[in-house]
């Protein structure tokens, strides 16, 4: 039997740097981010030709100019037009450039080597080529690490690089766009939300930011129910768009309710306040009328007497018609209605005024008796229930769009944020809620209490809000281990810091 020869230590050399290409061409495309991208590639192509260092560029069509985000030696981004130098003329043409001495051939531009104090010697260029062929980058080399010149195989080699690299580069530039296309959306959404209810501007972006980094905290913790919980960069991620999208469900919400900042709209106030102005005017019209009957039955010598009685009377009547209507707007604000007013308010149902034809007409209606009874803010019990299904809005528009696997839980987070530990919240009423949930459940509260910007409502300080989760917290509606780690944490000051 023959014995097989040994392999040469040339082809085992070679096996070696084709094994390279291959696990490198493996990790090239499992990684999507750019930033980490590139310089695994500019890493592997210097070992690969044994080069003393790597640049990588990539071709804008649209501007028809090459770019760097990594080159080795330089520490800022470089753009250079198509056909411009080494790397240029290869991005144009399509063709390898191997110059074995960089200082004698024209192509060269020494300014680089000038401004960095470098010398280079070698220069190896290769086009990187799409699935298709096209040209979409180039990978220059520079100065064989022995001092010789690059080869045939360095080319082949470095070609072969190149073309995984194309690849990896193409699936991660199409990731970015991807990631701002959701970007994108996500901005106009919330502008779109802002724009229904400008009053709450900012709120959240402040609750995304809030939620975020709380859970970021939970990445520290060595006890308790969440200890060594965490969230990968796609978590993160899913949890800042569902944040950031909680309301989006306003946009399908009445717009006179959803800005609701009396309890009587606009329209109704204006309308009450006309038809006082026509009591006011029946009092002074009914004044001169009992003058008039008196001049004829006392006669015209205690005009008078006749005129100052009925000035005291007039003024005494205005006076009560102005206290009336001054209680109404008390009553109209977004205060808690003390019991006794809820009574008076009836009574004052049955005030009456005459109309131009002498019609008697109610001074308040029975609906805006209804709307100023209410106890506690400004919505009744149906525009609570309007507003409140914001949630169901949320997730029913959430729902269709076509997520990817990372990003599919996003409607799911949004639609529960509105819901307590105790059953008590809405819209399902549900005690099993996902961690990324609660955590967003008391960022949303904390920010809505301390915004300056709500029309119906003062900003809460900072230390009394804390008081109203704690208290929610103790009810059992908010989850106890997650507000302790946003008071330890101190979230609040250290997002918010500045910002409201």
């Amino acid at each position: 039997m023959l014995a097989h020869p040994a392999p040469q230590p040339e082809l085992t050399r070679r096996l070696a740097k084709l094994t390279s290409i291959l696990d490198v061409a493996k990790a090239m495309s499992a990684e999507r981010d750019l930033d980490l991208l590139l310089p695994l590639i500019l890493f592997e192509a210097t070992k690969v030709v044994e080069a003393d260092r790597c640049s990588l560029f990539i071709l804008d069509r649209e501007r028809n100019e090459l770019w760097s985000k990594v080159a080795q030696g330089s520490k800022s981004e470089i753009r250079l037009p198509v056909g411009s130098g080494v790397a240029g003329q290869v991005a144009q043409t399509g063709a390898v450039i191997n110059i074995p001495d960089a200082y004698a051939d024209a192509r060269f531009n020494r300014s680089f080597d000038v401004s960095s104090g470098y010398q280079t010697k070698t220069i190896l260029c290769v086009p990187m080529r799409d699935a298709g062929g096209e040209v979409t980058g180039v990978i220059q080399a520079l100065n064989k690490l022995d001092g010789a010149s690059f080869n045939a195989e360095d080319e082949e080699l470095l070609l072969a690089l190149g073309a995984q690299a194309a690849g990896a580069i193409e699936n991660a530039l199409l990731h970015e766009d991807i990631n701002r296309l959701f970007e994108g959306f996500v901005s106009a959404s919330v502008v779109a939300i802002e724009s229904r209810d400008p009053s709450t501007a900012g709120h959240s972006g402040r609750v995304a930011d809030l939620t975020v980094a709380m859970a970021q905290a939970l990445e520290h913790l060595s006890t308790g129910p969440y200890a060594h919980t965490r969230f990968s960069a796609g978590e993160i991620q899913e949890l800042r768009y569902a944040s950031l999208l909680h309301d989006f469900g306003k946009v399908g919400v009445r717009e006179p309710v959803l800005v609701k900042a009396e309890k009587l709209y606009p329209h109704e106030l204006e309308g009450l306040r006309a038809r006082f102005e026509l009591a006011r005017k029946d009092l002074q019209l009914q004044s001169y009328r009992r003058r008039i009957q008196a001049v004829k039955l006392r006669g015209q010598a205690n005009l008078a007497e006749i005129e100052a009685e009925e000035e005291e009377r007039l003024a005494r009547e205005v006076w009560q018609l102005d206290e009336v209507l001054e209680f109404i707007l008390s009553c109209n604000r977004p205060t808690v209605l003390a019991q006794g007013n809820f009574e008076r308010l009836h009574e004052l149902g049955a005030l009456r005024f005459l109309d131009a034809h002498d019609k008697a007409q109610p001074l308040l209606l029975p609906g805006e008796i209804q709307s100023l009874s209410i106890a506690r803010g400004t919505l009744s019990p149906e525009e609570r229930r309007e507003i409140e299904s914001h949630v169901e809005h949320t997730y029913r528009f959430l729902s269709q769009i076509p997520w990817t696997r990372t990003l599919r839980r996003v409607p799911e987070i949004a639609y529960a944020h509105h819901e307590k530990l105790d059953g008590t919240g809405y819209p399902r009423a549900e005690k099993d809620i996902p961690v990324q949930s609660r955590m967003m459940s008391i960022c949303d509260i904390y920010d809505a209490l301390t915004a300056s910007d709500r029309p119906y409502k003062k900003a809460v300080p900072h230390a009394l809000a804390l008081d109203i989760l704690r208290r929610e917290s103790d009810a059992g509606q908010l989850d106890p281990a997650l507000y302790t780690v946003f008071i330890e944490a101190d979230i609040p000051r250290k997002v918010l810091q500045g910002v409201k």
